[in-house]
Order: C-alpha cells, then structure tokens, then sequence
C-alpha cells in the first residue's frame, strides 16, 4: 500500500539542528526572563484582602456582645440546680417573645 500526496508531493526540507536549537534556546531565555519579570512584579505588589458577609458580621457582633455582657453567677448557679432537680418551669409565652426581641435587634427588624 502506498501513500500518495504526503506534504503535497514535494520533497521533505533537511532540518537544520544549529538553526533548531538556537530557536530553543532563545524561546526558553525569553520564557526565563518572562517568570522572572512576572516574580518581581508579583512580589512587590502583593497584597491580601478579606471581605466578611453581612452575616458574618453579625455573628461577630454577636460574639463580641456575649463576651463583653456581664455574667451574673448567682443566677446560673441556681438555675442550674432548678434544672437538675426538674423544678424549672418554662414559660412558653415568654420565650417565644424574648425569642422574637433577641431575632428582632439581631437583624434589625420589628418584634
């Protein structure tokens, strides 16, 4: 079987290796001088930022809030025998208000 038309019939150039390889060379000193081009520039202009979401920023004054509230320890203390014991009473009504007053300040809307 033979192939017909390869390179459309005219005879293959001889490769010229000095040629080829000073090609080579000055492709990898271009791509040398490139990266070390782009290090420089990178180096002097790096800078790193955050951005938090609106959530986020709420959680986070949340948490500066909860650190910087006074803790009235006898209260937890007895609180928390009353709860051992089984003697604390819930009172539903005034937990869904106060539930509905601490949604309210958090995300700034009306109770």
């Amino acid at each position: 079987m033979s192939i017909n038309n390869i390179n459309n019939g005219s005879p293959k150039a001889p490769v010229d290796n000095q040629r080829l390889s000073q090609q080579q060379q000055a492709l990898n000193n271009g791509n040398a001088q490139q990266s070390s081009v782009q290090q420089a520039a990178t180096a002097g202009v790096r800078q790193d930022s955050v951005s938090l979401t609106t959530y986020a920023q709420q959680l986070s004054q949340v948490q500066r809030k909860s650190t910087e509230a006074p803790v009235n320890q006898e209260k937890v203390d007895r609180l928390k025998k009353e709860i051992q014991s089984g003697d604390y009473q819930v009172n539903p009504e005034s937990l869904a208000q106060k539930i509905s007053t601490l949604e309210s300040e958090l995300f700034g809307t009306k109770a």
